[in-house]
Parts: structure tokens; C-alpha cells; sequence
């Protein structure tokens, strides 16, 4: 077999680049501008090394595959920990399903909203999009078998296949269960949610750790992407980005304005001046559950019960999260479906829509949440997880505006529950107070 020179030499210089991120993680360079420079590095390698990434490109499916393999553990985990952290039936039947309902809502009307703009703009056309040779598209079964696949059947098998619809409604079950029992004999689940709460610490904890490996994998997938394609074929990354960000200032102030004027018939402005200095930290931190303090904060300072906002805002950061959950899976599998020019039915946006919705009940905020529920979606739509990883240098900027509006439909969520169970300071709220 004849030798790849230009290959080993990709491989070389990529080994250079990959020593030269971990010499910037080590000096804690922040983690999206080392994602930044690991795109610009696999550029120079698409261009440099053009058709000879093949030695580069297992870095990336190697981080795609490790990533794919925690996306049942960590929904399966996180949608019990949620529902059993309600503590007892009355406030699941109460205020924990109001907010529930409310924040999955907000993820329906988001992944609906991207749909709508995306769609018309095209998004991901004339990207030409060259996938592995190995990969094989899922046939889209009939609408019935559609429907009989949302329901468990056999959990292993399910999970082995990354089949997550199925696996989240076991959780749910198995989570108010847990709610159920927790009234008739607390200490006797109190072991089971121990366990539960402890695996879903380690599944946060490993996820945090193989995200740090991002930009390694960008580096990859970009230099292997440029390679096959071309980077005057990677330019539709560009408007995915603006695209990104309209649909997050439109969920983050459009919606949440109109749901806090119809539904709490409050002054939305009001809200937004309260909740701003989350949102500042949220867009700066990208993290939700750093964030939760803050909202918590606000939501008090804004006449929000502490009875309501310790519980709705740590649930928002678990359950819902239109930006991570919502708009982002959806935009990627628009650019996605259009890039790889397959054809998709009316029905089958709308099941990709309903996927969502349901991945967003598992959902965690940590920096990285977007990659994974990401993840969960293409898995249970067929899509290739590459994707997702090619996209991930914009995924870094994004994910500043994405937290930002997850945290606001929390804090939405919030607000609107207090109003209706009268937990509400009406004085507060329409008082604006200038210190933080």
C-alpha cells in the first residue's frame, strides 16, 4: 500500500496545532476563544491539506461517538432527578405542572419559531455538506409506527439505539412514581433518590470533562470538512450564526414580553429591567445553573414568593431551556436537512418539533447542554451527529445569547406562576431598584 505523505503531514501538523489548544487550556484560555482558534486551525489544515485529512478526521468521530454514548444515561437521570425534586404530590399536581407546562411551552414555541424563520431563509442551502462514507440515513417510518415508537418497549434496546423519546417518558414515569411513593413511605425512596441525584452528578461531571475536549474535535471535523468540501462551501456558517441570534432576542423579548402581557397581564418592561442583571451574567457565564442565584434574586427583588422562585428557577435550569433545547437543535437540523438536500414532509418538521420538545424535559445547564440535547435530536431524527460538531465554533458565540434566553423563560415561568397562585408583591414589581 502506497504512503500518504500529505496525509502523515496533515497528520503532523494537526498533532502540532492539538499541542498547541492544550497549551492554551492549560493557561486557562477561555474555552470559546480556544474553540475560535481550533476552527481557524482546521481551516488551515482543510486548505493546506486538501482530500488528505484522512489520519486528522477519527479525533473528530471518536468525540462524536464518546458524546452520543452519554446522551441516554444523562436524559434517562436528569428527567428523574427533576421530577423527583418536586418532593410531594401536591406541588407536582400544583405549581410544579403549571411550571413544567409552562417552561416545555416556551421549548415548543421556540423550536416552532426557528422553524418558521429558518425555513423561508433557507438555512444550510448551498452548504453541500460531504459526510462520512460510512454513514447511512434512517428511513423515516409511516406516521403509525411513528406513534407506537414514541411509547417504551424495551428500555435496553431503546437506549442501546439512542432512542430517546421512549427512554424520557420511562424516566417520567418512573419519576412521579417516585413523587408518589415520597408521601407513603419518604424514607423508603429516600435511598433510590440519593442514588438518582449522585448518577446524575458523575453523568454532569464526565459531560463537563469530554466538552473540554471540544475544540480538539472542531479542529478535526473543520479540517476534514474544509478538505472534502472546500471552505467556500462552509460559508452558510455565517448566517446560521445572525440567524442564531435574532431567534434568541425574538424568544428572549418577543415571547416572553407577550406571555408575561397576556397570561400574568403585567408590564413585560418592568420584568426585563428586573431580570437584566441575570441576563448579563447568564450571557457571560453561559451557564444556567450559575446563573440560578442571580434569577432567584431578581425574581425576589421583583415581588416573586421565595416559595415559588426556589423552586420554578432550578427546575427552569433542568426542564425547558428554548435556547439550548429549542432554538438550536432545530436550527441545526434545518441546516442540516437542507445541506445534505434530503426531503422533508410538513409532518415530519412537526415530529421534529414534538422530538424536541421532549429531549428539553432532560435537558441540564451547564455550558455544553446545547451539544448534547443537540445530540439527543439528531439521534431520534437520524441526523448525522457530525454536524453538530462542525458547527460547534459558532455553537461557542451562540451559546452566550442561548443562556441568556434560557434563563429568561425561566424567570418568565416564575413570574407568571407567582401571579396566578397570587405569590406575587404587585408593589415590588412595579418598583425598579438601582443596586444588583
Amino acid at each position: 500500500m502506497k504512503a500518504d505523505y500529505l496525509a502523515l503531514g496533515a497528520l503532523l501538523a494537526a498533532i502540532v496545532f492539538l499541542g498547541i489548544l492544550a497549551y492554551l487550556g492549560k493557561k486557562k484560555v477561555d474555552f470559546g476563544l480556544r474553540t475560535i482558534i481550533a476552527l481557524a486551525f482546521g481551516l488551515i489544515l482543510g486548505i493546506v491539506f486538501e482530500g488528505h485529512t484522512d489520519y486528522v478526521q477519527p479525533i473528530g468521530t471518536i468525540y462524536a461517538n464518546i458524546i452520543s454514548a452519554f446522551v441516554v444515561p444523562l436524559l434517562f437521570f436528569s428527567v428523574i432527578s427533576g421530577i423527583t425534586n418536586l418532593e410531594n404530590v401536591g406541588k407536582l399536581k400544583t405549581i410544579g405542572l403549571k411550571s413544567i407546562g409552562l417552561l416545555i411551552s416556551t421549548t415548543f414555541i421556540a423550536s416552532t419559531i426557528t422553524l418558521l424563520v429558518s425555513l423561508p431563509l433557507g438555512i444550510g442551502k448551498g452548504a453541500a455538506i460531504t459526510l462520512p462514507a460510512d454513514y447511512k440515513a434512517r428511513e423515516i417510518p409511516k406516521v403509525s409506527q411513528v406513534i407506537i415508537d414514541l411509547f417504551p418497549r424495551n428500555f435496553f434496546e431503546q437506549a442501546s439505539t439512542n432512542t430517546v423519546v421512549p427512554v424520557i417518558l420511562f424516566a417520567l414515569l418512573i419519576g412521579i412514581a417516585v413523587v408518589m411513593l415520597s408521601t407513603k413511605d419518604p424514607q423508603g425512596v429516600k435511598p433510590f433518590k440519593r442514588f438518582v441525584d449522585s448518577v446524575s452528578e458523575v453523568n454532569n461531571t464526565a459531560i463537563s470533562y469530554i466538552i473540554e475536549f471540544t475544540p480538539y474535535a472542531v479542529l478535526a471535523l473543520i479540517a476534514n470538512a474544509v478538505s472534502s468540501n472546500g471552505p467556500d462551501k462552509l460559508l452558510p456558517l455565517l448566517p446560521v450564526l445572525a440567524v442564531a441570534y435574532l431567534l434568541c432576542f425574538l424568544q428572549t423579548f418577543g415571547v416572553n414580553g407577550i406571555l408575561i402581557g397576556t397570561m400574568a397581564k403585567l408590564n413585560p418592561i418592568r420584568f426585563f429591567q428586573h431580570i437584566w442583571p441575570a441576563q448579563v451574567i447568564a450571557f457571560t457565564t453561559q451557564s444556567s445553573i450559575g446563573t440560578i442565584p442571580a434569577t432567584d434574586k431578581c425574581l425576589r427583588k421583583a415581588g416573586v414568593s421565595e416559595n415559588i422562585s426556589s423552586l420554578v428557577v432550578p427546575l427552569g435550569s433542568n426542564i425547558g431551556m428554548p435556547g439550548c433545547a429549542g432554538i438550536w437543535p432545530t436550527l441545526l437540523a434545518v441546516f442540516a436537512i437542507h445541506g445534505l438536500k434530503m426531503e422533508y414532509s410538513a409532518l415530519q418538521y412537526v415530529l421534529l418539533v414534538l422530538i424536541t420538545t421532549l429531549v428539553s424535559i432532560g435537558t441540564v445547564g451547564v455550558p455544553g447542554t446545547a451539544t448534547i440535547t443537540a445530540t439527543a435530536v439528531f439521534a431520534a431524527a437520524g441526523l448525522p451527529i457530525e454536524i453538530i460538531v462542525l458547527l460547534a465554533p459558532i455553537s461557542s458565540i451562540v451559546d452566550m445569547a442561548r443562556t441568556a434566553t434560557n434563563v429568561s423563560a425561566a424567570a418568565t415561568t416564575a413570574l407568571i406562576i407567582a401571579k396566578s397562585e397570587k405569590e406575587l408583591d404587585l408593589k415590588k414589581y412595579n418598583e425598579i431598584h438601582g443596586e444588583t
